[in-house]
């Protein structure tokens, strides 16, 4: 049923209520409110302003005061009741209020109190007169996030009117019976008029929990159902680990593999020694060594006869791999071969013809990797970098060039546990948590914007010691607040950095002059580059030992952690500014970062602070598709909706019991669940 065939909504609404999601009577059923406002108790006068917030109170007037000052009108009511006396007071045009009052009536109220010699006042935002005698009778008010031309009071009585007919538009219930009674859960209709009409706090939070927990079951159930078809396919090639291969490859690095890398290496090759398609994630943070744990598992593929290929989001990332493999799996006879979308048409064919024949057993490239013109002769193993750039369509385009390949996901963003086991439930995950030794601690500074000009002139002082810096900007154009990196970097150039080489890299930049520009930046041929967050991951330019982030409150933890990891990969000191507006109050999240270079604790911290929806890297995932829950506040009801799951799925690895119907319909109508799949 269309929104705009309910009682109350008519043709200058459904435009209005199309804005917030809502186009048929099921999305007004599933649009929940939340918060609720409880006016079921009035608060005796002489507690008024206890709780800091808004509160009701029901009293008789006694006195009433009226008057205008320059078109405003003000209206101050004193009530009675049995506990004292308190003003009720409105201000404004108040049309429908002035010369309404009469001493005698009953009246209800509520509004935020203030407390005054005179006693409590209400700044009254809600009130209603009771006939003489007339007992008051309070409810628990919903409300619904609203937009500026359509109200939470529109939106409630809409739902009000209509509820009965909505409750009759609702969906088979995907909780199973069991389930629901294990929990003690309602039914799923007396759940959603328990949610839009409560009769008290306690029934509307647990008609909220149930909610939650059959989103977070429907989203571990996909998942769950992923891994069990995954399980089921015996189509990947089950490798042979040759017993002394592991030091071989430690031998040949030229140092010593960290324990953490020697773990992910473990788990990597376990997984690719089953005839199981390996689905792995493997994170850790910048310079924790995941490409030496990437090319441990292409020497492992390459020893069996299987070839590899490695998927990075931009050229000059993978440009950078096929640089630091190379060497590494030169001592195992592996030929690299780069496949680019800016390539000659004859190096193109010539790369494209080594891998179809099987002469290259590795693979690197852009997207430009999935076109049909790529053919592999046995590939083993497929690589994704910063997996989260890359769409499922992608990721599942590359691994069909191959039967039933193992795949490798990585990304340098580090994931909280909690996040990562939801998120991307049905990967398994590996961590290098541990840095190689020897790295040099980047030394990070929160500054106020009134000593931005000492922070340039330390910029000029290390690029003049022949050094080059990063400085980023959070806008492009100059259309608000926020500093512009075009003209931040025209600043630059005429007034503080005359002599230097500055080059401007942003994302109104075609893919070609993105990849021009870093590449020169690479080849030292700019010294200064402004750029805004397209610099964030992946690329390394070891002679960068400064990094400037202008406007830094505006990132998130984890997203400044990146920006600062782009300095420090070389051998120089280098440093990372933060640079705050003077008048900003709240610096906490700045300290974390001076405090901490470990990339693991600060993403805890990020997703304290900010919450999963805006985690980095996770929006394409996902995460931020959540209906009702949240993973950092539910977390707990999480972990029980996903042993649910997991004990239906193993009892039913399709969902084709009767009892699973709904379950699995709810499944196919999920998008959230479907982008949490990242093995779809």
């Amino acid at each position: 049923m269309k929104v705009g065939e309910l009682e109350g909504v008519g043709p200058k609404s459904v435009p209005l209520f199309r804005e917030l999601g809502v186009e048929t009577s099921h999305d007004l059923l599933d649009y929940l409110p939340f918060r609720y406002e409880d006016l079921r108790y009035p608060t005796p006068s002489n507690a008024l302003g206890s709780s800091g917030g808004e509160e009701n109170a029901v009293g008789t007037v006694s006195h009433v005061k009226e008057r205008r000052v320059r078109g405003l009108e003000i209206v101050e009511v004193r009530l009675r009741d049995d506990a004292g006396e308190f003003t009720a007071k409105w201000i404004g045009r108040n049309r429908y209020v002035y010369g309404r009052f009469k001493e005698g009536m009953r009246l209800f109220v509520r509004g935020r109190v203030e407390r005054t010699l005179a006693g409590a006042v209400i700044n009254v935002t809600q009130y209603a007169s009771l006939r003489e005698g007339e007992a008051y009778h309070g409810e628990m008010v919903p409300v619904y996030r609203a937009s500026k031309d359509l109200t939470t009071r529109k939106i409630a009585s809409v739902v009000r009117k209509n509820l009965p007919r909505l409750l009759d538009e609702a969906d088979d219930d995907p909780l199973p019976d069991d389930v629901r009674a294990k929990a003690s859960y309602p039914a799923l209709r007396d759940a959603y008029r328990a949610v839009h009409a409560p009769r008290t706090p306690e029934e509307a939070q647990q008609a909220r929990e149930r909610f939650i927990f059959t989103e977070f079951l429907v989203l571990a159930a996909g998942a769950q159902l992923r891994r069990a078809e995954r399980e089921r396919s015996h189509d990947a090639s089950a490798l042979t680990i040759p017993h002394d291969l592991l030091e071989q490859f430690a031998g040949s690095v030229g140092f010593p593999l960290t324990g953490a890398q020697r773990r992910a290496i473990g788990e990597i090759w376990e997984d690719m020694a089953r005839d199981v398609p390996m689905n792995r994630l493997l994170q850790g943070d910048v310079g924790s060594g995941k490409t030496l744990v990437a090319a441990a598992a292409i020497v492992l593929a390459a020893r069996n006869g299987m070839q590899s290929a490695l998927m990075a989001p931009t050229e000059i990332l993978a440009s950078q791999h096929a640089s630091k493999l190379a060497p590494l799996l030169l001592p195992f006879g592996i030929t690299v071969e780069a496949v680019f979308g800016s390539q000659a048409a004859k190096a193109r064919n010539a790369a494209e013809g080594r891998i179809a024949s099987g002469e290259a057993l590795l693979a690197v490239g852009t997207h430009a990797l999935i076109t049909g013109s790529v053919d592999f002769a046995r590939l083993g193993l497929a690589i994704i970098d910063e997996q989260h750039r890359f769409g499922v369509e992608q990721r599942a385009r590359l691994r069909a060039k191959g039967v039933a390949p193992h795949t490798l996901h990585m990304t340098a963003t580090p994931i909280p546990r909690t996040l990562a086991q939801s998120v991307y439930a049905d990967l398994d995950l590996s961590t290098i948590d541990e840095l190689p030794p020897g790295r040099t601690p980047i030394e990070t500074y929160a500054i106020r914007t009134s000593r931005l000009g000492r922070a340039y002139e330390f910029v000029e002082a290390n690029v003049a010691r022949g050094h080059q810096a990063y400085i980023v900007a959070p806008a492009i154009d100059e259309e608000s607040e926020l500093t512009s990196v075009i003209a931040e970097a025209e600043r630059l150039k005429s007034d503080v950095f005359p002599e230097r080489r500055i080059g401007l890299l942003h994302g109104r930049l075609s893919s070609r002059e993105k990849d021009e520009v870093m590449g020169r930046f690479v080849r030292g041929e700019i010294d200064i580059l402004l750029a805004t967050t397209v610099v964030e991951v992946g690329v390394d330019v070891p002679n960068a030992s400064v990094m400037v982030v202008l406007d830094a409150l505006r990132y998130g933890l984890a997203q400044l952690h990146q920006l600062r990891g782009r300095v420090g990969r070389g051998a120089a000191k280098s440093f990372c500014l933060l640079v705050y507006p003077d008048d900003a109050g709240e610096t906490e999240r700045l300290g974390i970062l001076t405090d901490s270079t470990d990339g693991f604790v600060i993403a805890e911290e990020d997703l304290r602070l900010r919450g999963a929806g805006e985690f980095a890297g996770t929006a394409q995932s996902g995460a931020a598709d959540l209906w009702i829950a949240d993973l950092v506040r539910d977390i707990d009801v999480y972990r029980v909706a996903k042993t649910e799951a997991q004990a239906i799925i193993a009892g039913d690895p399709t969902l084709r019991r009767p009892e699973h119907a709904a379950l699995r319909a709810a499944l196919e109508r999920a998008p959230s669940t479907r982008a949490l799949v990242l093995s779809s």
